[in-house]
């Protein structure tokens, strides 16, 4: 198929709800909340000016709006919605009943603070505390990136029966204005293809089931056992995707498939002084700073584009090519450390030195100025690992 790749000057919440509107979900609801407030706006007026064919349902709440995909998701529709902070944190019990009940649900979250104090800027607390409910979980760096993951959630979450919750950093990337590539429709519906969900795995009159039924001990310890393996198992079809969307979308193969796949891309030497691993668009900045000091002969760069299910062993092996590692994060498990750098103490044989820095919570700026501290700091002769450093510029 031929390809018009026509690049668009477009605000970030644009080129996502036109990435949404070419996908053609069934049913989309939602909640407006700050920074997501614009994806669902285009979204309402898409439908509203005869420019979509779902069905586009008003809620009273992001409680009430995951509630009501899960139930078009039940009765065998494609849906979608999306989110932001505390809304994130409302919709956290349906959530969990969502990946439970192993729906293929796609939604938005647009990374904001949570309360205490009020916040509506950027940082990555909200996913964290619904990082155990059992979805996929993407993040992107840029435009680009935030709609070729919304395209792939769908190939995924349908291929493995679990949600997908793809990420992007509120106002950095909700809110600015990038050149980017929205793939025509006619070629997302070849690669997604019609939804046709299996027989017996939704509601259907002619085919009663039971979707969530009562458990007893006996029963729910294997079902959630079954829900954690088949979510480790899916960075396989995470991964395949990737090659797959990057064959159809692009027209190239991945030239190393360690080192740039669908759950990470590791730029720098083969032997690094020091690698950074960090998620989201701060590795825009990432990429800037080691340049713009000439440190691309010394210091690597880890993105992780899938956070759960954690990729244990493909983290590992980029990691063990330095021993020093600086863990660069915008959340924090309070009286502990950042959940992203606890994940990768967790790996066994993994560098001494892992150092983890906190930055950017609340949306503080994460200038060049404050990764060049990082790696002047990871790189110091006979540094020790400390407990979380709080960096600002």
């Amino acid at each position: 198929m031929k390809q018009n790749k026509k690049l668009q000057i477009l605000e970030g919440s644009r080129a996502i709800a036109l990435t949404v509107k070419n996908i053609e979900p069934g049913v989309v609801s939602a909640y407006p909340i700050t920074p997501q407030t614009h994806i669902v706006e285009d979204l309402a007026k898409f439908q509203a000016d005869g420019q979509a064919n779902y069905q586009y349902v008003r809620a009273e709440s992001e409680f009430a709006a995951a509630s009501i995909i899960l139930g078009a998701s039940a009765a065998g529709e494609r849906v979608y919605s999306a989110t932001s902070s505390q809304g994130l944190l409302l919709m956290a019990e349906v959530l969990f009943n969502i990946s439970g009940l192993r729906l293929p649900i796609v939604m938005t979250d647009a990374n904001r603070s949570i309360s205490g104090p009020i916040n509506i800027w950027n940082d990555h607390q909200d996913a964290m505390v619904i990082r155990d409910s059992g979805w996929i979980m993407l993040f992107a760096e840029n435009h680009q990136e935030a709609v070729a993951q919304h395209i792939m959630a769908y190939k995924i979450a349908e291929s493995t029966k679990l949600p997908v919750m793809v990420n992007v950093d509120g106002f950095i990337l909700t809110h600015s204005y990038e050149p980017v590539w929205i793939p025509e429709k006619k070629l997302i519906q070849k690669y997604l293809g019609k939804y046709k969900p299996a027989r017996g795995t939704y509601l259907d009159p002619q085919n009663p089931v039971t979707l969530g039924a009562f458990v007893s001990p006996n029963d729910y310890m294997e079902i959630r056992q079954e829900l954690h393996e088949d979510l480790v198992k899916s960075q396989k079809t995470i991964d395949q995707e990737y090659h797959n969307y990057q064959k159809l979308f692009h027209q190239t193969k991945t030239k190393n498939q360690d080192t740039d796949n669908g759950l990470l891309e590791y730029v720098g030497p083969v032997k690094p002084q020091a690698i950074i691993v960090a998620m989201g668009s701060m590795l825009g900045t990432m990429r800037a700073a080691i340049k713009e000091n000439k440190l691309e002969k010394k210091i690597g760069l880890l993105k992780i584009r899938c956070y759960r299910p954690f990729p244990r062993l493909a983290v590992q092996r980029i990691i063990s090519r330095s021993k020093n590692i600086a863990i660069v994060e915008k959340a924090i498990s309070l009286g502990q450390e950042g959940p992203l750098t606890l994940d990768i103490k967790s790996l066994p044989n993994r560098p001494h030195n892992i150092k983890n820095y906190i930055v950017g919570l609340g949306g503080r700026d994460v200038t060049r100025g404050v990764i060049k501290k990082i790696i002047n700091d990871i790189m110091k002769p006979g540094t020790k690992p400390e407990k979380s450093q709080f960096i600002s510029a």
